[in-house]
């Protein structure tokens, strides 16, 4: 595990300290000077900015030196002394601090940003043009692996590495975020109402586009990452460690060559079983396109009881009135029968069930097929099959047969076992290659003799014996048909006195 997961950081703790209210304004405002490529910022400036709000009427220039000094504990501010335009002892005594806030500060404030603007939904989106520039990213990095093209520097290979995993994550986490978007509470409830059928449509093609470009796309991305071997991975390993190792810096680096060869090598891991899968299990990317089927599916059964709610709250009255007048306006009997059969229906009508269609062809129709008969039978209460008397038949010679030939085949298979005692006991480990048959009948006669507690059961020509271990080592029981590898078992026949 890394070190760095078990040590707290500090620089969060203004977001919740008793006094987050103006810890928070003062680094948001350090965060947006920070922007403006304005570093440094001395307290005069801070304290004039803060006196422009209501909130902090009442603060004072001893409050303010008193949170800097906390966010400077907290490592979310660097205090510097100002020592250039000193004058005097004392001036230079009174410590003139400018302050320049910590990159962990201007991290936080981002984020903090970014969830602000996100509000209480998630966010994303299902762009379709994200897979096509992936694929276009691998494309160029299969090419760029190919012998022609291996004068690259490791700038270039660092940039076309970053443009792939950099779009690979852009898919997972706008599609992520977005289906968890749709299936919110929040969306689900609004899906319900009738302001929904606006957009429906909008909704639906969106989707049916996104799963039009995955499955145009996601088949060529699998082609080239099925392509690309494992050691053409270890070669751009090496040199994005190389790339990072040429980028001069000071301090120590965060990453050695071997962690940042094996974080490349776990990003094109997670890359492969996205779109691939990994053990049997179905892939991401096959997840994703079933969440998105079940929205499309989802949102057609809200717009379907939406639809069936307004039909049932819709008024039938002028269709009742229209149908009246238009009956009452007939001459003929024969054409309202007709007229009432469209409106009505049939009115007696029988259920006639038939067999299974015999063919699995599913184009196949119903007149293609042979016809089937039904036996009708009267719905009569007195009504019973006629039944033939039949004689009763004496199978007791069949009986004698199959009996005989079952005590023929017992007494073949105790011989076959017999052949194997050697002083009333079977030791598994000095067999030879056996029967299957045989081995069959001697694991039976084990797995019931484990049941018992004294492991001692009575076989069925009415011998007793008993199954041990002789030691703890795995030996090979050789039949014709296999090996099977097994605890060093011993069968002991007991005799009666025993």
């Amino acid at each position: 595990m890394d070190e760095r997961l078990l040590k707290p950081i500090s620089e969060v703790s203004y977001l919740t300290a008793d006094n987050a209210g103006r810890y928070r304004s003062i680094l948001r405002y350090f965060y947006k000077r920070h922007e403006r490529m304005q570093h440094f910022l001395y307290p005069e400036e801070i304290y004039a900015h803060l006196q422009q709000f209501d909130h902090f009427s009442q603060y004072t220039e001893e409050m303010l030196e008193h949170d800097l000094n906390q966010l400077v504990k907290w490592k979310n501010l660097y205090a510097r002394q100002e020592s250039k335009n000193v004058k005097t002892i004392e001036e230079f005594k009174k410590k003139r601090f400018r302050y320049q806030c910590s990159p962990y500060t201007v991290e936080i404030e981002r984020m903090v940003i970014s969830l602000e603007n996100i509000g209480d939904s998630f966010g994303g989106s299902l762009e379709k043009t994200l897979f096509d520039r992936l694929y276009e990213s691998l494309l160029k990095l299969s090419d760029a692996l190919s012998e022609h093209s291996t004068n690259l520097t490791n700038e270039q290979w660092h940039r076309i590495w970053t443009d792939v995993y950099d779009y690979f994550t852009k898919i997972v986490q706008n599609s992520t975020d977005y289906i968890a978007y749709l299936s919110s509470e929040n969306i689900e409830g609004q899906m319900i109402t009738e302001a929904f059928l606006t957009y429906k449509d909008h909704f639906t093609q969106y989707l049916r586009d996104f799963i039009i470009s995955l499955q145009q796309t996601s088949i060529q991305i699998e082609s080239v990452i099925n392509r690309l071997p494992l050691e053409k991975i270890d070669f751009i390993a090496k040199r994005e460690a190389e790339y990072q190792a040429s980028i001069p810096r000071l301090e120590q680096q965060i990453m050695t060559s071997i962690e940042v060869q094996q974080s490349v090598k776990e990003q094109w891991d997670n890359l492969r079983e996205w779109f691939l899968g990994n053990d049997g299990k179905p892939s991401e990317l096959e997840r994703l396109q079933n969440s998105t089927n079940e929205t499309i599916r989802r949102m057609t059964r809200f717009v379907q009881r939406l639809g069936e709610r307004h039909q049932h709250f819709r008024s039938r009255k002028k269709d009742y009135l229209h149908l009246a007048d238009w009956f009452a306006n007939l001459t003929d009997i024969d054409e309202a029968h007709r007229l009432s059969s469209l409106v009505f229906g049939v009115p007696y009508t029988r259920h006639i069930y038939a067999e299974e269609k015999r063919t699995e062809n599913i184009y196949s129709d119903i007149w293609d097929e042979e016809p089937s008969e039904l036996i009708i039978k009267p719905r009569v209460r007195q009504y019973r099959e006629k039944a033939k008397p039949t004689a009763i038949q004496n199978h007791k010679l069949e009986k004698i047969s199959i009996f005989n030939d079952y005590m023929e085949q017992k007494k073949a298979e105790q011989q076959m076992v017999d052949q194997y005692i050697d002083q009333s006991t079977i030791t598994f480990n000095s067999l030879p290659v056996i029967e299957p048959q045989v081995r069959k009948i001697l694991l039976s006669w084990v797995g019931k003799a484990m049941t018992k507690k004294d492991r001692t059961i009575k076989i069925e020509s009415g011998r007793i014996l008993t199954v041990g271990l002789i030691d703890e080592t795995m030996i090979r029981l050789e039949s014709k048909d296999g090996v099977l590898q097994m605890p060093n078992f011993q069968i002991r026949f007991l005799s009666q006195e025993d």
